[in-house]
């Protein structure tokens, strides 16, 4: 209902205006309904979930149910949750001073009952904005129930001189204060199980109890629970009657395919201006960026139970550009292009943000992360050069025979962190092998990337053991695998 919430300031206006009270609940079904209605997105910039979790959250809504969504890390719980608040009505009238968002139609706390039987048409309202609406909390195992609920507040009890018996002496907690809003628990398996049992009345009939008072509140309120599925055995669970008290569990998951993980980091990546006009990214690097993250939830290093977050791809990205922009501002140019070797980068946001398992350890967080590079660049060669087969015959000629040849003849081939973009350019260009390669496979590549796919043909090389690589504190250097060992001899 659209009142002028400007002009209203009583509740004998908001009569006059024939308000009618509708529960949070309704409020997101009715405008839920119409969004549908109109074609309109429900939830925007959540990637990936179009034909998955969206419709099932808005199935949960239309049944106007409390909504437990579960997935690992970095799956948009929070933000789903958050996005809500944009189907509630836009203001919404509360009784003034009223600790509770009273409804003036339908008072519930001591002090609005009395205050409307006082002043009746003239007690006064104020407007509660859409946003204002959104309660969240993050469960840990220190949470009481007096920091949800509520307690007895002796301090109050002194100062209006009256007994514990008193109802007004309660000091509320989050929960009743959040009424008429959206409630997030986040990791709601950390709550210690006498809590969450705490949580049973709310959920089926609304009520609240506090130290013992029969304090009647059918409380109003949407909400919304998160849990990651590894604390159902790592640190704790949800108590099973409450699980049963909550109307739809939704899975979430991880982005199907690069093209959704690109959309997400690019809208998540929190960059400078000046970075983006200094640092030009190849779309080869952001797809190389983003397979990392599939490579590592994959990989037998990982921990898969603990998931690796979207956050992983997005702190990498970041880290990817300031990377490019060290070296502007190094050797003094105006721009760069982000190079394959500018990966070296990104390790720190990726030991951060995976849990490893024994195996992992043991090779270590940093040794991990180059792994799960050189495993992206395996995964994206063959999308621009013929695959390598694992098993070949003995004297089988491959199209890389003269390129592998040009390292056995040679010294060796460096590619130092701090070469300008020409120095860079002619150090890849001595070698004429990869022109020939490039020309043959991909001859329509946009021309601004081509230094970049040469680097991933010599990357791709060594992750399949045709040449190796060794990183030094200025750089990368490549090699033949066996000729520097033959040399020797």
């Amino acid at each position: 209902m659209n009142l002028n919430h400007k002009e209203i300031k009583t509740l004998g206006g908001l009569k006059a205006a024939g308000y009618q009270t509708k529960s949070i609940k309704d409020e997101l079904r009715d405008n839920l309904r119409e969004k549908i209605k109109k074609g309109e997105e429900t939830f925007k910039g959540v990637w990936g979930y179009e034909d998955s979790v969206i419709p099932e959250l808005e199935r949960a809504i239309l049944s106007r149910h409390n909504i437990n969504l579960l997935g690992l890390r970095g799956q948009a719980k929070t933000r789903l949750a958050r996005l809500m608040v944009h189907l509630l009505d836009e203001w919404i009238p509360v009784v003034d001073g009223s600790e509770i968002n009273d409804d003036p139609l339908k008072p519930m706390s001591r002090f609005a009952v009395e205050l409307i039987k006082e002043k009746g048409d003239d007690t006064p309202i104020f407007w509660l904005y859409r946003e204002e609406r959104f309660y969240e909390k993050l469960a840990t195992p220190d949470v009481t129930v007096a920091d949800l609920i509520g307690d007895v507040d002796p301090i109050k009890a002194a100062n209006l001189k009256l007994s514990y018996a008193d109802d007004r002496v309660i000091h509320f907690g989050m929960i009743p204060r959040a009424n008429r809003c959206i409630f997030v628990i986040n990791e709601l398996p950390d709550l210690q199980a006498r809590i969450q049992v705490s949580l049973f009345n709310i959920l089926e009939e609304g009520d609240i109890q506090i130290r013992g008072f029969k304090l009647r509140l059918p409380l109003d309120i949407q909400f919304v629970f998160t849990a990651n599925p590894e604390d159902y055995t790592n640190r704790g669970s949800i108590v099973t009657p409450l699980k049963d008290r909550i109307g739809s569990q939704i899975l979430t998951h991880y982005p199907d395919d690069i093209a959704i993980a690109r959309k997400i980091t690019e809208q998540e990546s929190k960059l400078d201006k000046r970075q983006t006009d200094a640092v030009y990214v190849p779309d080869i690097a952001k797809d190389l960026l983003e397979q990392i993250s599939f490579e590592a939830r994959n990989s037998e290093y990982v921990d898969a139970k603990s998931g690796v977050s979207a956050r992983t791809s997005i702190t990498a990205f970041e880290n990817l550009l300031s990377t490019a922009e060290r070296r502007v501002l190094l050797t003094g140019a105006e721009t760069t292009m982000v190079r394959l070797s500018d990966f070296v980068g990104v390790v720190p946001a990726i030991t951060g943000k995976i849990e490893l398992v024994y195996e992992g350890e043991q090779e270590g967080a940093d040794a991990v992360a180059a792994i799960l590079i050189d495993d992206a660049v395996k995964s994206l060669f063959p999308e621009y050069f013929p695959k390598i087969e694992k098993l070949q015959k003995k004297d089988a000629e491959t199209p890389y025979d003269e390129l592998v040849h040009w390292f056995f003849q040679g010294e060796g081939f460096e590619l130092l962190d701090d070469f300008t973009d020409a120095e860079y350019k002619r150090a890849l260009d001595r070698i004429p092998q990869l022109n020939s390669l490039i020309k043959q496979y991909q001859p329509d590549f946009p021309k601004a990337d081509i230094y970049f796919l040469k680097e991933l043909l010599l990357w791709g090389l060594v992750a399949y053991k045709k040449l190796s690589k060794n990183r030094f504190s200025e750089g990368y250097q490549f090699k033949d695998l066996y000729g520097s060992f033959i040399s020797g001899l």
